[in-house]
């Protein structure tokens, strides 16, 4: 059972009321601009005319705004013509939805289009989507409809069919015969829910999951695989989670490279099957992979055409061969660990699954928002008004199985609307949250000297610029507080933030205390203008430290950056810095960073870098000078370095430094 809650009386007594009649669920989802598919059709066919859609017109502005913009060279001679006008006999679904029904056009959505890819695995997932009783039949009015997962309901949005044409050509998602037409009206649908075309280019295939199913994403970075990954990957697509997988870049040029092995660097790829083969005398581990694009394969061991196949029982072989170039291939699990970088698993919710399967989890959906002055304090670097961010309590009551006290949950945190912002140059925000233990503070809204004197139980593992950050966690029974935030202070923004239990548990929303005026940041470190920083401090608690750097795009240092430390550690303090590269901006300037601090907890330092374009890491940024660290160190714990890459051009890619 899935609770709502929502920020403020009238509105979470708003959205208590329309849950409570059904609304917002995938049987009764909300109308997406006011738009009624039933009634816009119903006057069309009365009046014998075809549906024209004023809210997302034949225009530039529905393109884009940018490399699609109306000046752009890739949207010159585009014109927008309906199926019949573009083939004899049009098929909104030939033979059922299938893969092949999906081929990447001019837009890089790649991560969309493997999350499509992974939807027509499951027939009842499809058409919460995709909707029965569309054709071009006798009822086809140039109207048609699709229903999306959106923060915690079902939106229905309603389309035209008029499309994007060039060269006599679909410009964008199409499918490989040509006359089927599901999926580039999916498409437009997708795009006219955040805007416009643009607005889909580059993203992770975990949003396009979540969107289609209201599932929850976990990702897996392959190069620190759990030992029983294949084991997770089997039961994930015997109970019809979504998977998809992809290659990490190191620079704008290996964007879509192509390895010698025919696998596409910085390009989602869906994970459709797994299976289990006797080779040799030996079981090896397979798994399937398609490329959304429709072509371009794997040609190494278990690749279509490859000598493995020869080894296996011919049976087996003609249950699992395919020797067409459709985009679809086998490989073994370990070549796929070795080439592929990161792994996502979108985990379906109770109302997503069918009858006959279990439902395993227990939900609530919190709506909330940060507001400057009010609601928006920051991390935890921000002492001051750390303690203002909404609160959100969670009571776990069971734990996993008897005799022990763990209990398994999992906390997402996504932030709401940003793709329908690029157009206003705004983008993602760095978000991240963090757990406390809060048994004696039931029922009221904790305040600063609360996170003065208590460390975090756990955290997510960054601040990231992503539109989700999730973390699953193991703690023993009890009632914590989730303090999700920005990373910097007054940033605004809406969330959602969902709360996953395998066993039942109890939620409560403590963020009653609102503040109308400024607040003022007294912190014992002081930041002077000419980029030296001097704090002397000790830390008798388990404090989290976070440090945020933005630099704007294609960076050249001409100068000598130098750090000087000395650092006494002696228990748990974590240490988050965040990189974000937007821009462009060269540095010209010594920057010089002394401090002695004596930490008195374990020490974690995790960078966080995320590059917003399209940024050749070997041309944009070089160095000309020396970089030099001198740290003197005593540790009595852990110190581990974590580095995180974020490349957002048209997938999502994470590497991890250790």
């Amino acid at each position: 059972m899935e609770q709502v809650y929502a920020s403020g009386m009238a509105a979470k007594l708003r959205s208590q009321w329309d849950r409570d009649e059904g609304l917002g669920q995938n049987h009764n989802a909300v109308k997406f601009q006011g738009q009624d598919f039933e009634s816009l059709r119903a006057q069309c066919l009365q009046s014998s005319s075809l549906f024209e859609d004023s809210l997302f017109p034949c225009a530039a502005s529905s393109l884009g705004f940018n490399e699609l913009g109306p000046r752009s060279s890739k949207t010159q001679g585009v014109r927008w013509k309906r199926p019949p006008e573009i083939c004899t006999r049009p098929q909104f679904i030939m033979d059922g939805a299938t893969r092949t029904d999906i081929c990447q056009g001019a837009l890089g959505d790649c991560w969309l289009l493997a999350a499509i890819a992974s939807l027509t695995l499951n027939d009842n997932l499809l058409h919460r989507v995709v909707p029965h009783g569309q054709d071009f039949g006798g009822q086809y009015a140039g109207i048609f409809h699709f229903q999306f997962w959106q923060y915690g309901e079902w939106v229905e949005v309603v389309i035209d069919d008029r499309l994007p044409v060039k060269d006599g050509k679909l410009l964008f998602v199409h499918s490989a015969e040509g006359g089927e037409f599901w999926s580039a009206l999916l498409e437009k649908a997708y795009a006219k829910l955040n805007g416009c075309y643009e607005a889909l280019s580059g993203g992770s295939t975990s949003e396009g999951f979540e969107d289609f199913t209201g599932g929850v994403t976990e990702m897996f970075e392959l190069r620190k695989a759990p030992s029983d990954l294949y084991s997770i990957i089997s039961r994930a697509v015997e109970r019809g989670s979504l998977l998809g997988c992809s290659i990490d870049i190191t620079g704008s040029h290996d964007m879509e490279a192509v390895t010698f092995k025919k696998l596409v660097k910085g390009h989602a790829y869906s994970l459709t099957g797994v299976d289990e083969v006797v080779y040799r005398g030996n079981k090896t581990k397979l798994v399937r992979i398609r490329n959304p694009w429709g072509e371009i394969e794997w040609t190494g061991a278990w690749s279509d055409n490859s000598r493995e196949w020869e080894g296996v029982d011919r049976s087996v072989r003609g249950r699992l061969q395919n020797c067409s170039e459709d985009g679809e291939f086998w490989m073994s699990f370990s070549d796929f660990l070795l080439e592929f970088t990161r792994l996502e698993i979108c985990n379906l919710t109770a109302d997503a699954l069918e009858a006959t399967q279990q439902k395993k989890w227990s939900s609530a959906v919190y709506q909330g928002e940060w507001r400057s002055g009010s609601t928006a304090g920051g991390c935890r670097n921000f002492p001051a008004t750390f303690w203002i961010n909404p609160q959100f309590k969670v009571a776990l009551q069971h734990p996993d199985t008897a005799g022990q006290s763990d209990c398994s949950f999992l906390v997402a945190l996504m932030q709401k609307d940003r793709r329908k912002k690029r157009k206003e140059g705004k983008d993602m925000e760095t978000i991240g949250f963090a757990i406390y233990e809060a048994l004696w503070y039931v029922g009221v809204h904790l305040k600063r000297d609360f996170f003065l004197t208590h460390g975090s139980s756990a955290r997510s593992e960054l601040f990231i610029n992503l539109r989700e950050v999730s973390s699953r966690f193991q703690l023993p029974a009890g009632e914590y507080i989730i303090v999700p935030s920005t990373f910097e202070p007054k940033k605004e923004g809406d969330f959602v933030l969902r709360v996953f239990s395998e066993k039942p548990a109890n939620y409560d929303l403590h963020s009653s205390v609102s503040l109308h005026s400024c607040v003022s940041l007294h912190s014992s470190a002081s930041l002077h203008s000419s980029g030296s920083l001097h704090s002397s401090g000790s830390l008798h608690s388990s404090v989290s430290l976070h440090s945020s750097v933005s630099l704007h795009s294609s960076v050249s240092l001409h100068s000598s950056v130098s750090l000087h430390s000395s650092v006494s550690l002696h228990s748990s303090v974590s240490l988050h810095s965040c990189v974000s590269l937007h821009s462009s901006v060269s540095l010209h300037s010594s920057v010089s960073l002394h401090s002695s601090v004596s930490l008195h907890s374990s020490v974690s330092l995790h960078s966080c870098v995320s590059l917003h374009s399209s940024v050749s890491l070997h041309s944009c940024v070089s160095l000309h000078s020396s970089v030099s660290l001198h740290s003197s160190v005593s540790l009595h714990s852990s110190v581990s370095l974590h580095s995180c890459v974020s490349l957002h051009s048209s997938v999502s890619l994470h590497s991890s430094v250790s």
